[in-house]
């Protein structure tokens, strides 16, 4: 139970992470602008943040569950899951810290939408809000896809019910957004001064959190690997 819930937090602090990322927080950016279309509407703002949240939950949710399912229904990809997972998760690990501290740079596509779309959406209320946070949540950067495929999706399959972990990844994705829906809908000014904020606090947090997987990724190769009797 005690690793169920260590695992639950690291999920969640992946998420976090992840959604003050440079790429991810320029998406959650465009989403603030899509709730600030709402902002003569308080209970919009706020339904429309708690319905942007639970679209990326979703949508990280059923592609964790669905990636998860699809290798342990195959027995000899489960048999080999079940022997080796803890010698691919210190590999894992160590490559996802050195993508996190910048070493290697690379992109992925990403999502774009058109100011007449944001519109289209923002007009659709909480639908609108649920599919923009689906959509934004299936457009991986490069420190979102190692987040996601190169972190959690090992977490959840060397932990007892870990195909819950990507919900509360996705929960953290979501938190910033409904934070700044929160204070848009008490009218909370000078938000601009958060991002910035929320920008230089990436940069820390992502370089400690790239060192401890580093370090911890290691340590799994030791064990594993090296300090094999």
């Amino acid at each position: 139970m005690i690793e169920f819930f260590l695992a639950v937090g690291t999920a969640l602090w992946l998420g976090v992470l992840t959604s003050i990322s440079p790429c991810p927080l320029a998406t959650n950016i465009a989403a603030i602008s899509f709730l600030s279309k709402k902002v003569l509407h308080v209970n919009a703002v706020l339904w429309a943040g708690f319905a942007y949240t639970l679209g990326r939950m979703l949508a990280y949710a059923i592609l964790g569950v669905l990636i998860i399912q699809s290798l342990l229904s195959v027995p000899s990809v489960a048999h080999f899951l079940q022997g080796n997972m803890n010698k691919l998760f210190g590999p894992a690990l160590v490559v996802v810290g050195v993508l996190l501290l910048d070493i290697f740079k690379f992109s992925l596509p990403g999502v774009n939408l058109s100011c007449e779309r944001q519109n289209r959406m923002a007009d659709s209320g909480s639908w609108g809000a649920l599919g923009l946070g689906s959509l934004f949540a299936l457009s991986f950067c490069p420190v979102s896809a190692a987040l996601f495929f190169g972190s959690l999706i090992p977490l959840a399959l060397k932990t007892k019910g870990g195909a819950m972990l990507p919900l509360f990844y996705g929960l953290g994705t979501g938190l910033p957004v409904l934070f700044f829906a929160i204070a848009i809908a008490l009218g909370v000014k000078s938000l601009n001064q958060w991002f910035h904020k929320l920008a230089r606090l990436e940069l820390y947090t992502r370089r400690i959190t790239g060192a401890i997987f580093i370090l911890v990724g290691f340590y799994y190769i030791w064990m594993h690997f090296i300090n094999v009797s």
